[in-house]
């Protein structure tokens, strides 16, 4: 299949699970991870119209970003696990960071602001009772949503998870919208939930995902890494 094709396979699929769960497919933003791939697929699928790009690695959305410059409609979101030494540079690529996981990071990109930028942030929990997977235990929610409240110029958007490998999907996202609703319970804007790959996207939009992140069912086999 073509780069096209793909594209439109899977979103063809994810109208159908959106359908399927009763709710409407414009609801939700499928952000295309480009992890390993070369700038010039973005600029590809620029031209097929998606606008939403994903990066995993500051060195990548970095470079990528600067090299794409000019395609000014592009919404980078960074979607890896933020070293805080590198929130300068992840704060001056990205329009989005999916994984604010610790106050030291969330206090990094705070301080990374230039001009009167406002950077929309999620909340990572960790779905997982391994610690060292990303993400906040659950029981910190809403003190970390408060901490990151307080931060000028940090915008609360939501959250967002992943799925653990030896949990059925379904189960792990149900816990995600529970702690989703607490989190609008505190905040009402912060209303997106990031979650759902190519193996569990209809799962994450039967939970109430609002930003699916899709990798290789749409730009193919990712290239050894360089």
């Amino acid at each position: 299949m073509t780069l096209a094709e793909r594209l439109s396979a899977i979103d063809r699929s994810i109208a159908d699970a959106a359908r399927d769960a009763g709710r409407e497919p414009s609801e939700i933003t499928r952000i295309v991870v480009t992890k390993f791939h070369p700038a010039s697929l973005v600029r590809e699928l620029h031209a097929l119209g998606v606008r939403e790009v994903g990066e995993n690695r500051q060195q990548e959305l970095s470079a990528k970003s600067a090299e794409l410059a000019e395609l000014a409609d592009l919404q980078w979101h960074f979607i890896g696990q933020a070293q805080t030494n590198k929130a300068g540079a992840v704060r001056r690529a990205a329009r989005v960071v999916h994984s604010v996981d610790r106050k030291k990071l969330a206090d990094s990109l705070d301080r990374a602001a230039f001009d009167d930028s406002i950077l929309d942030v999620l909340i990572q929990v960790n779905l997982t009772d391994d610690p060292g997977r990303g993400g906040i235990v659950s029981a910190e929610l809403e003190t970390f949503a408060e901490y990151i409240l307080s931060l000028p110029t940090l915008a609360l958007k939501g959250i967002m998870a992943v799925a653990p490998l030896d949990e059925e999907p379904a189960r792990a996202f149900s816990r995600l919208r529970g702690y989703a609703e607490r989190l609008q319970g505190l905040a009402p804007e912060a209303s997106w939930i990031s979650a759902g790959m190519t193996g569990d996207f209809a799962e994450a939009i039967n939970a109430g995902a609002t930003h699916l992140r899709i990798g290789s069912a749409i730009t193919g086999p990712r290239p050894a890494q360089g």
